[in-house]
């Protein structure tokens, strides 16, 4: 029987790569000396693609008149236009659920770090000051007696709610609607939700919906106290709004592993001594990215034998 044709946008881990070349015949895109030429020579033929990365829109699906899937590394899929692949009749999948302890984890650590300045701490040491000017300053903030506000709780934000639950921090959310069956107190605005707590937490996907909905107003309605936490995606920030905030004192400070335009990271959130930032490092561990990429590869070999994949992004049920 002969292979589905499939397309790689970017190059993955190679337990996928094989396991991909195995299933399937394979043409990668990022190895091709003229990509245009390439897709315009096999775009015909290719039924799926494993995406990673690249943003799939109307002008890129009119190169693959046969494709029938895209399975997309990673839970957040802003990059996909899913109204552009339901209009093409493409099956749209996403990596979520393997993800979401490892991603809870590293929100809770980061909200520690950033509480704590313990980045600044670290540095501190490495660059020799405990012995040549004493201990690092006390901190000024605490994680004791805070709220944390989440803004999304999806999958992944009720499982740092069950982590921040365990430090003894009060929760409540903000997302498009309240949901049933969670007792956390449910704010029906952002600026509701920020001036509720001194602690928020970016859970929130990227797209044209949350484009900078943390904004000025939502800054400064957050207080002196205030700590913004992000884990969801760059674009949820107006990063030259957080930047003066946090230079004017209207807010405390922030910890950021996402940004806007990755991997750049704004000079002036470099600068700042109560920003912790991160390069993106959510997910990153190899177990959990071997569990994404497994997904990727499951979709695509689902898809095939069956006609049904197992993790179709909601607007594709």
């Amino acid at each position: 029987m002969q292979k589905p044709d499939i397309l790689m946008t970017k190059p993955m881990l190679p337990v996928v790569e094989e396991q991909l070349d195995e299933a399937f015949t394979v043409h990668r895109l990022h190895a091709a000396e003229d990509p245009a030429a390439m897709l315009g020579e096999i775009g015909p033929k290719i039924r799926g693609i494993a995406l990673s990365w690249a943003e799939v829109n109307d002008t890129f699906l009119e190169k693959f008149p046969n494709l029938e899937i895209v399975s997309s590394f990673g839970v957040g899929y802003d990059h996909v236009d899913t109204d552009a692949c339901l209009r093409a009749k493409v099956m749209v999948t996403h990596t979520p659920d393997v993800l979401t302890d490892e991603v809870a984890d590293t929100a809770i650590g980061l909200m520690i770090m950033t509480v704590r300045e313990l980045g600044q701490a670290e540095t501190w040491l490495r660059d020799g000051n405990w012995t040549k000017k004493g201990g690092y300053p006390l901190s000024q903030a605490t994680l004791q007696g805070r709220t944390l506000g989440i803004f999304g709780l999806g999958r992944i934000g009720k499982a740092i709610a069950r982590r921040a639950e365990s430090f003894g921090l009060k929760i409540a959310y903000y997302g498009r609607s309240r949901q049933d069956g969670v007792d956390y107190p449910y704010h029906a605005s952002l600026v509701s939700l920020a001036e509720a707590c001194d602690t928020l937490m970016v859970v929130a996907p990227g797209g044209a919906e949350t484009q900078h909905a943390v904004n000025t107003d939502v800054l400064k309605a957050l207080g002196p106290n205030g700590i913004v936490i992000n884990i969801g995606r760059g674009s949820v920030i107006d990063e030259v709004a957080l930047a003066e905030a946090l230079e004017s004192g209207t807010i405390y400070g922030a910890g950021l592993d996402v940004f806007e335009q990755e991997p750049c990271t704004p000079e002036r959130l470099m600068k700042l001594p109560r920003v912790t930032l991160l390069p993106h490092v959510g997910s990153a561990s190899q177990a959990t990215r071997n569990a994404m990429g497994q997904l990727v590869v499951d979709n695509l070999k689902s898809w095939f034998e069956t006609g049904k994949p197992l993790t179709a992004v909601p607007e594709m049920r």
